[in-house]
């Protein structure tokens, strides 16, 4: 039927809410009308509107067209007012984004018939398993604060081993590679039985008798002659247990990601050991693509780029370029344990990304200058600070030669590529 059109609104959907097109203005249209679907007749179109740069310029603009003459000086002063009482508005309600939450005391809590929300039954205490430790049942009516440090007394008490047990596992296993139990998320019957129940709960109770400090247990397992035993295999050990699971040796393995970029970093010189603040990020700032992300690795890293890599702000699903290829896994799945690999994208990162073509150079720079202009010197100072150890005289003639016929600083690519570098002891 013929109607009458007095306005018209842009919007991106069919919904009742006032389209916001303030990233998604058109700017260029023609509207045409028609009474029998036949012939039509343009109306309005985008060409007597101010163009796209003066929308910021100009937000709005007052008409008075139907205004009578002896109230124009009125509405201009009310216009005035308006458009001050705005800015004052606008002034006193921005507030810095923040994330919030509301803090309230819990509603009650039902046991839901075969888990349906909508089949509820009676009314349930808060508590905590009866399988594991001592029994915690507490009051329904008690407040928030009081629930949770009911709980965390119930987790930390010694009547409940569990979460000793689990801490301590975890601790063995990034000391070790794995842990006396190599399934740390699970102590079920699905997961795997401890190699060494007995060494498992004497570091449980050790755990809660030096107070729960992370620092003594570390001290107490790096002091410990299981882990400053040889690396070094013999035979009848690896018919027995290839896989030293029963820690006759100390189990080598490849450097973790985090720890292989920052050793790298410390070699060369170019650590920065700030602590705190904000984190860096290894790719480019405010690069996108229609609205998505997109995630362009530096090539050109800057003195905050060279902290600790646990300042690292790492994206979800995104991967370092360099280091991701060494099993860090994905920040948006949770990795109780890493898998170990080794792949030829490794070796290629390791010879050829510019982080390690500009750490290479910067311990060449630090070889000159705090070894000397000879090679020889140099190739023993790289070894001290590399792997720890003095090198033997036919590792010193085959550097030195490579120092001599090539550079230096390709000698340092080849000894951040060295197995003894990129292994632990």
């Amino acid at each position: 039927k013929t109607e009458r059109i007095d306005r018209i609104l842009w919007s991106r959907n069919r919904s009742d809410r006032q389209p916001n097109l303030d990233d998604h203005l058109i700017t260029n249209y023609r509207i045409e009308v028609s009474l029998d679907g036949q012939a039509w007749t343009q109306v309005a179109s985008s060409r007597d509107r101010l163009g796209d740069a003066w929308r910021k310029r100009v937000p709005a603009i007052a008409t008075l067209s139907s205004v009578p003459p002896a109230r124009l000086e009125e509405v201009s002063r009310i216009v005035a007012e308006r458009r001050s009482l705005q800015e004052q508005v606008k002034r006193l309600t921005e507030f810095p984004p923040v994330y919030a939450g509301k803090l309230r005391e819990p509603g009650p809590t039902f046991r839901l018939h075969r888990g349906d929300p909508l089949a509820r039954r009676e009314q349930v205490a808060p508590g905590g398993l009866a399988r594991f430790g001592k029994k915690l049942a507490l009051p329904r009516d008690l407040p928030e604060q009081q629930r949770r440090l009911a709980l965390g007394e119930w987790l930390t008490s010694v009547e409940n081993p569990l979460p000793a047990r689990v801490m301590a596992n975890r601790i063995w296993h990034y000391h070790f590679g794995t842990g006396l139990v190599d399934t740390p998320s699970d102590f079920g019957v699905n997961g795997s039985k401890p190699t060494h129940p007995e060494l498992l709960d004497w570091l449980a109770s050790e755990f809660i008798a030096r107070g729960w400090s992370l620092k003594a247990m570390h001290r107490l397992i790096l002091l410990s002659d299981t882990y400053r035993q040889s690396s070094r295999p013999h035979p009848k050990g690896l018919q027995v247990d290839a896989a030293t699971r029963l820690l006759w040796r100390f189990p080598a393995r490849r450097l973790e990601a985090e720890p292989l970029r920052d050793t790298m970093l410390a070699i060369s010189g170019r650590l920065n050991l700030r602590e705190g603040g904000a984190g860096f990020f290894l790719f480019e700032p405010n690069i996108s693509r229609s609205n998505i992300q997109t995630y362009v690795p530096k090539s050109e890293f800057t003195d905050d780029d060279l902290r600790r890599m646990v300042y690292q702000t790492k994206p979800r699903a995104q991967l370092d370029d360099v280091f991701g290829a060494f099993d860090c896994p994905d920040a948006g799945q949770i990795a109780p344990s890493r898998t170990r690999s080794t792949t030829p994208l490794q070796a290629f990162n390791l010879l050829n990304s510019p982080f390690l073509m500009q750490q290479a150079a910067a311990l060449a720079a630090r070889l000159e200058r705090e070894a000397g202009p000879e090679p020889a010197a140099q190739v023993r100072h790289a070894f001290r600070l590399a792997l720890g150890r003095e090198p033997a005289r036919e590792e010193t003639s085959a550097a030195v030669t490579m120092i001599t016929q090539h550079s230096l600083a390709l000698f340092c690519r080849a000894l951040f590529n060295a197995n003894e570098f990129v292994h632990t002891p």
